[in-house]
Formats: structure tokens, C-alpha cells, sequence
């Protein structure tokens, strides 16, 4: 079988919460040229789900004037998602990665963003700088399509 080149995507938009669901359409759109599991496609879809609410609620405070940026690159059976914001950044990573931990309890908010994202995908990894902003970067491997690369 001819090797597959990598695949790309980058997409931008307000910090505004009506365009989570359009970011994780997107997203699972670009991913099924894996033919990935309905499993798969929902830990991807929940994962962009989870990323771009943090980068609003949290990055952004819900100002509409912030911009999320999502980078999806496809290589043979691994999909890697980026998720960026220029918002307020996390002043501790390490409390903000433990479970049911929230910095707006107001808001009801679970706290197992971070949490969810990691056990969903094989690779997962967060920086951010205070009032620089913060990336999420996470790969996953599609099972469907691993068997034709080994």
C-alpha cells in the first residue's frame, strides 16, 4: 500500500460558547478519513468538546472578542489536536490538572476537563503562561486504520 502523506487543518473562531459544537463538527468531519469507531469519533468529539469550553470559560471568561485556534493533523493512524487560546493562561497547572478541581465553582463546573482528556487519548500534554494563554496538545491513534501500518 502507497504511504499516506499527512493531512492537516487549522481553524480560528470567537471564543463564543455556540461554537463548541461546530469546532467538534469539524473536527470529527476532517478525522473520519480514518474510519474510526463510533468510540473513537466520541472521544474526539468530547476531548475538542472539553478543550474549546476551557479556552471560553476559562481562558477567555466567556468574552466573545478571543479567538480559539484548533490544529488537526492526521499521520497514518495518529491524530494529533492542538487547541489554543491567548486568554488569561493557568496561574498553577499542577492544581489545575487534579481532579474535580475548578477555578469557577459558580458556573457548576465538573472539573474533570483535564481529566477527561488525558484518559481519552494516548497522548496529552498542557502549557500555559498567565495572561499569555494556554495550548492542549493530545494524540490519539485510530485503531481501524493502525492494521494497515505494521
Amino acid at each position: 500500500m502507497e504511504e499516506q502523506s499527512k493531512n492537516f487543518m487549522h481553524l480560528q473562531f470567537a471564543a463564543k460558547s455556540e461554537n463548541e459544537a461546530f469546532a467538534r463538527v469539524a473536527v470529527a468531519a476532517f478525522i473520519s478519513q480514518l474510519d474510526p469507531t463510533m468510540e473513537e469519533l466520541s472521544d474526539l468529539k468530547t476531548v475538542v468538546s472539553e478543550a474549546v469550553t476551557n479556552s471560553i470559560i476559562h481562558g477567555y471568561n466567556n468574552d466573545p472578542s478571543g479567538l480559539v485556534t484548533i490544529r488537526a493533523e492526521i499521520d497514518h493512524d495518529r491524530v494529533t489536536l492542538v487547541v489554543e487560546d491567548q486568554g488569561e493562561g493557568i496561574d498553577d497547572l499542577e492544581l489545575a490538572k487534579q481532579p474535580l478541581y475548578t477555578s469557577k465553582p459558580e458556573l457548576e463546573r465538573s472539573g474533570m476537563g483535564f481529566t477527561i482528556m488525558e484518559n481519552f487519548m494516548d497522548e496529552f500534554e498542557v502549557t500555559s503562561e498567565p495572561a499569555r494563554g494556554t495550548s492542549i496538545r493530545m494524540m490519539k491513534r485510530i485503531e481501524s486504520k493502525k492494521a494497515l501500518y505494521n
